[in-house]
């Protein structure tokens, strides 16, 4: 560490805490070493401070989430999923200010219980009433049974693997019903298969018309694609991350106490999980309320707006666009028919806002 740039030495092992005994099955890779906890090193209160702090993401994401629902009237069930996934963000904040055992199951269980729910939307969409009745049942008793499960087992892998098993069926079944909606060739709404059916007698938009939705629904799976490439690379970098905490945990504790604090708090992969991870996973809710209006025949109602990388996207009813527009927005922000174009890469920043319409 340069001699100009100011530090403060790490405490020394074994500090004492409020929260103690720890009781958790799991301990990550802040400050603790085999038989002497340097855990509370930053606050008497707070076992893993960074770890703690950077759930406030969760927070943060799922407040502007809810808030988003309820301005745009979003279905309610996506409303619910932002509660549980700031549940999640709460049930990790205690876990890691406490190290206890019971804040533990809360915070991983409802990683489980949010997943399900998000499944729950995706398979229960459009289907009969008694049909979404036995599934609420199916989802209520599965979620029972690996509560119980994982509290007998009290093993982290097992946990890990249901969630991975879980999310990754999601995103792909989410992707296949996307391209399956959208994409011309797979919808059967190409130029050769109006003039089929219109030889059949079958009612079908003019050519214009279709040409119109085609080049529509072609520019909102462009956006939801780069939305899904999005929130992917910022999970498995925050994936990474992690799993580079926890193979060279050794090495960083000694650069960390090298370099003294506050610059340590960089160096913890763990908490930077936190903070990928609760953006990966604000973006697939968002992804799913996308979805949802795209399966409810509504891309002229409503618009992914994203003006920058780094800010959260937001599905946007095209009435609020509007009175945005005539109200605060400065002329030319807005086109006409509220299309938004992305400019630029991933690699880059996005100008403007991605939208459907």
């Amino acid at each position: 560490m340069p001699s100009w740039l100011p530090s403060i030495a790490y405490p020394p092992p074994d500090q004492h805490g409020f929260w103690e005994p720890v009781t958790s099955t799991l301990q990550w890779c802040e400050e603790s070493r085999p038989h002497k906890l340097q855990d509370y090193y930053a606050t008497y209160y707070s076992a893993e401070i960074m770890n703690t702090l950077t759930n406030l993401t969760f927070w943060y994401c799922a407040w502007k989430g809810i808030q988003s629902c309820r301005r745009n009237s979003h279905d309610k069930v996506f409303e619910v999923a932002y509660y549980g996934y700031m549940l999640v963000g709460f049930g990790s904040f205690m876990f890691h200010t406490t190290l206890k055992y019971p804040w533990q199951l809360l915070d991983e269980l409802n990683m489980i219980y949010t997943t399900c729910l998000m499944g729950y939307a995706s398979l229960s969409y459009s289907r009969p009433t008694a049909f979404r009745a036995w599934l609420a049942l199916l989802c209520v008793l599965f979620c029972a049974f690996i509560t119980a499960y994982y509290h007998y087992l009290q093993d982290p892998v097992f946990h890990q693997n249901v969630f991975g098993a879980m999310t990754l069926w999601l995103v792909f079944r989410s992707a296949w019903l996307m391209e399956k909606t959208l994409r011309p060739r797979w919808r059967k709404s190409m130029e050769s298969d109006r003039v089929a059916k219109e030889k059949e007698g079958v009612p079908v938009p003019s050519r214009d018309e279709q040409e119109r939705l085609n080049t529509r629904d072609l520019h909102i799976l462009r956006n939801m694609w780069i939305l899904v490439a999005w929130g992917v690379s910022v999970f498995l970098t925050g994936f990474a991350v992690w799993n580079v905490d926890n193979l060279c945990c050794s090495t960083l504790r000694s650069w960390r106490r090298e370099v003294g604090l506050p610059w340590g708090l960089f160096l913890e992969g763990h908490a930077w999980w936190h903070l990928f991870t609760g953006f990966g996973s604000y973006s697939y809710i968002v992804w799913g309320i996308h979805l949802r209006h795209v399966l409810n025949g509504k891309q002229d109602e409503y618009e992914l707006v994203w003006p920058r990388l780094w800010w959260l996207p937001e599905i946007v009813r095209v009435s609020n666009l509007s009175k945005k527009a005539n109200g605060k927005v400065p002329n030319g922000h807005l086109n006409g028919h509220l299309n938004g174009h992305l400019n630029g890469h991933l690699n880059g920043h996005l100008n403007g806002h991605l939208k459907h319409g």
